[in-house]
């Protein structure tokens, strides 16, 4: 009798997981059900701003395999579908159609691929029309049947992180005046303050208004009920469309409910292999579980299609009856807004300190090309190195074009358990189109390494790009 595997959630660790599954067992040995509650499975979330904006259309652009598509190679797929409760003791769950009608099924293993909520806070007005989230294909349709309501001319973005100042652009490139609202002393709080300052700079000079330190208070509304503006403790700010861009925090009600575990951070907790702690039958990946920064030792919530697919894979693999692991991550993440390009992998400052680590840093500016060659375009590139020992602790770029990339560099050399002084002697390709004969990085990385040597030597030594953490 073939055994049941019950996915929950079709999108990109759930439906990656089916299909591995599927490859390695044939449907007389794994029958497969996944439940999906939204009408879209295998989307890509990270490509709805980029649709927005116009630099694709949608979104059947943004759909790797469609539901059809998935139940033609042996998986049933139920849209519409919600599951509303897990029964880890009894191994079922209970499902709740799209008439409302509920009922018990059972599995053998259960794939939780939950993912993650968009932060709403509860504020006055957060919920009136014309404010809009931007997590799922639904929510992409929705933002722009607002901007083509007439007389639709200005847009607040609240929140500064990556959805943030990505939805500024899209705003942007539909000629509205956009005014971007966030409570932080700098937007980009993935970045250390120094390299945010950069992200706000080229946002002001793109005509974004940046209002930072400022929480919002409520969404005030016209006599129809719609957003007219955004109100903070000292100002107003007209508002013809709201988009919320404040993060994500990981769906994980179901499996709390279920007594699943959850770390610190509410995501929930698993082993390598990607099983949840404590149980047999039940797995979990993506945006709704926690995972370990190789740098740190820590467990961090990181919601990025990346992780949620190679999780995905993992588990198929495992429940298809191969072996796999999830050794953790780096943090790695890039992003940009018009034509400014930012990157991040491994510590900033304050994440560095949290984990009991001593640093010196290294800030440089650099071209992306040998200077003399058209439209070098600038950037600038901080790292963390450990004191003392010089083992790379973390990268962050801001630049033009060809600058987010060059931070993969500094992914690999985390993986590696590289020092800084290692990655001076990097052969990375050079030709003037392509990089200055000393690449940027490497440029950052000889300054950390000469920072290294110097403390060593002097402790007491620093200068304004060189400076003990």
């Amino acid at each position: 009798m073939a055994e049941r595997l019950v996915v929950i959630g079709g999108d990109a660790t759930g439906m990656s997981a089916a299909s591995q599954a599927r490859r390695r067992r044939p449907a007389d040995d794994l029958e497969i059900v996944a439940y999906e509650r939204g009408r879209h499975v295998s989307y890509s979330a990270c490509g709805i701003p980029y649709w927005i904006g116009g630099d694709t259309s949608g979104p059947d652009r943004l759909i790797a395999r469609t539901a059809a598509e998935h139940r033609a190679r042996g998986i049933d797929v139920r849209l519409g579908t919600e599951v509303t409760a897990v029964d880890p003791g009894g191994a079922r769950v209970l499902v709740r159609d799209g008439d409302g009608h509920e009922q018990w099924t059972g599995y053998d293993h259960l794939v939780v691929a939950t993912g993650a909520l968009p932060v709403r806070p509860p504020i006055p007005g957060i919920d009136a029309p014309g404010v809009f989230g931007v997590q799922t294909l639904d929510d992409g349709e929705a933002v722009l049947r607002g901007l083509e309501r007439t007389g639709v001319r200005t847009a607040v973005v609240v929140g500064g992180g990556y959805i943030g100042v990505e939805m500024a652009e899209a705003m942007l490139r539909h000629g509205l005046q956009v005014t971007l609202v966030d409570r932080n002393p700098q937007p980009m709080t993935t970045l250390d303050p120094d390299m945010g300052r950069m992200v706000r700079e080229a946002l002001e000079g793109l005509g974004v208004t940046v209002v930072s330190g400022s929480a919002v208070r409520g969404v005030l509304t016209d006599d129809t009920g719609r957003a007219r503006a955004v109100a903070t403790d000292d100002a107003e700010y007209p508002a013809d469309l709201v988009v919320l861009g404040l993060g994500v925090r990981p769906n994980t009600a179901l499996a709390q409910d279920a007594g699943l575990p959850l770390g610190a951070h509410s995501g929930l907790l698993t082993d390598r292999s990607m099983r949840v702690r404590g149980s047999e039958r039940i797995w979990a990946g993506g945006d709704c579980v926690e995972v370990l920064n190789l740098v740190s030792g820590a467990l961090q919530h990181i919601a990025l299609g990346t992780h949620a697919n190679k999780h995905g894979r993992i588990i198929g693999t495992n429940i298809g009856g191969g072996y796999a692991t999830f050794p953790g991550v780096v943090g790695t993440a890039v992003s940009k807004v018009c034509d400014v390009e930012i990157a991040r992998t491994g510590l900033k400052e304050d994440q560095a300190r949290a984990a009991g680590l001593d640093f010196v840093t290294a800030v440089i500016e650099s071209t992306s090309r040998a200077g003399y060659y058209p439209h070098a375009a600038p950037m600038t590139v901080k790292m963390l190195a450990e004191r003392g020992t010089g083992r790379l602790l973390g990268v962050q770029i801001v630049g033009r074009e060809g600058a987010a990339k060059r931070v993969d560099i500094g992914a690999v050399a985390l993986t590696a358990g590289m020092t800084v002084g290692q990655m001076v002697d990097l052969d990375l390709g050079y030709a003037p189109p392509f990089s200055p004969v000393w690449d940027p990085v490497l440029v950052a990385a000889r300054k950390a390494a000469d920072a290294v040597a110097a403390d060593i030597a002097r402790p007491a030594a620093g200068s304004p790009d060189i400076t003990p953490g």
